[in-house]
């Protein structure tokens, strides 16, 4: 910003100013006149691009930028449903049901098998049962991870269908 940039010339570019490439004197006299200020907008560029502006308002502005698309940014949720191996139907129905609320509302679902001790031998089991759980929610959300066993979890993704 103003005395700050130690480059030879400058393209300059603003408002009620004849742009082009100017010594960085001629560029600091022209910003001085208007009462504005000499910021450098791309240094990658040759010459570097710099705009004259009111540096504050120019901040401002950027920030106002920035606010608006964090805010237009989509924060992705990812609800968690655990079983066991041997779930029984009433809670397998049961957790079904909050599956299908968690995908109607947007969430991702983190769907996942724990294996205690030696239940690990029923992974069989846990894979089934996610693998009906996948195919009785396909109306509402599509799988993006199949069953895969991580230590003694076998975890499953579903997304919601837009």
């Amino acid at each position: 910003m103003n005395r700050l940039i130690e480059v030879p010339e400058v393209r300059l570019v603003g408002e009620n100013i004849e742009q082009g490439v100017y010594p960085l004197k001629e560029a600091l006299r022209i910003s001085e006149d208007l009462e504005l200020d000499l910021v450098m907008i791309t240094e990658s560029a040759t010459p570097p691009v710099c705009r004259v502006v009111d540096y504050k308002k120019f901040l401002y502005e950027q920030k106002k930028k920035q606010k608006e698309l964090k805010s237009k940014q989509t924060k992705v949720v990812v609800k968690e449903i655990r079983f066991g191996p041997q779930t029984d139907e009433h809670d397998y129905e049961f957790k079904k049901k909050h599956a299908q609320k968690f995908l109607e509302e947007g969430s991702k679902l983190k769907a996942y098998v724990f294996f205690k001790g030696r239940s690990i031998i029923f992974k069989d089991q846990g894979q089934i049962l996610l693998l009906k759980l996948a195919q009785e929610l396909e109306e509402w959300g599509k799988v993006e991870q199949m069953p895969k066993l991580e230590g003694k979890r076998m975890i499953m993704m579903m997304a919601p269908k837009k």
